[in-house]
């Protein structure tokens, strides 16, 4: 079943001081509820606020965000094909791009996954804003680094975000960057909701 993304217009339009807090899940039926007073433990507390930005540095489309579910087969295609989980990479796109084909960091990362040209280059990718190709590519990669790193998924992502060689530099441990610390648990908090949230449409 298309999991249904992080459909967050109410936050677009909610300050932090009036809802400091939206809670969210998703029913049988595949309908996202939303709250900021939640009545069952149904509800997760939503990760993204109208103040968090992406890894290219901006802040979340709401629009595009409601519409991530059309890029489900691609992301499902690409993890098959790199053996890794689908909703760890609509984790990492959450949190690189908010599903923003069209971004570009300050320091020239490009589309879903946030590819830098000379990762791009190395995984074959001829149009880098391509969904396709930037997924497939972007899957590779990860996985590429989850065994590099001994099947460590902090560690994987930690290289995503920082370099591998930030990595190796700091003993083989997440590097004390102020982004990258905030980037792995971030990450990881949004593929445990999808994964909570396809078991319980499941």
């Amino acid at each position: 079943m298309r999991i249904a993304l992080f459909i967050t217009a109410l936050l677009a339009a909610s300050s932090v001081a009036a809802s400091p807090k939206i809670y969210t899940y998703v029913d049988a039926q595949g309908l996202r509820h939303y709250t900021d007073v939640p009545d069952n433990n149904r509800y997760r507390l939503l990760v993204l606020s109208p103040q968090d930005r992406t890894a290219s540095g901006d802040r979340y489309d709401m629009q595009l965000l409601a519409k991530a579910t059309r890029y489900d087969a691609i992301i499902e295609q690409a993890a098959g094909a790199a053996a890794v989980e689908a909703n760890l990479l609509r984790a990492v796109i959450v949190v690189e791009s908010g599903f923003n084909s069209h971004a570009v960091s300050k320091r020239g990362a490009v589309g879903l996954m946030q590819l830098m040209p000379a990762t791009a280059s190395r995984f074959g990718v001829s149009n880098p804003y391509d969904a396709r190709e930037n997924v497939h590519a972007g899957a590779r990669y990860l996985k590429f680094l989850i065994d590099r790193f001994g099947h460590n998924v902090r560690l994987a992502l930690a290289a995503y975000n920082a370099g591998e060689e930030a990595v190796d530099r700091n003993g083989g441990q997440i590097p004390p960057f102020t982004e990258t610390m905030a980037y792995v648990p971030r990450v990881l908090k949004i593929y445990q909701m999808l994964g909570e949230q396809s078991r319980s449409t499941t």
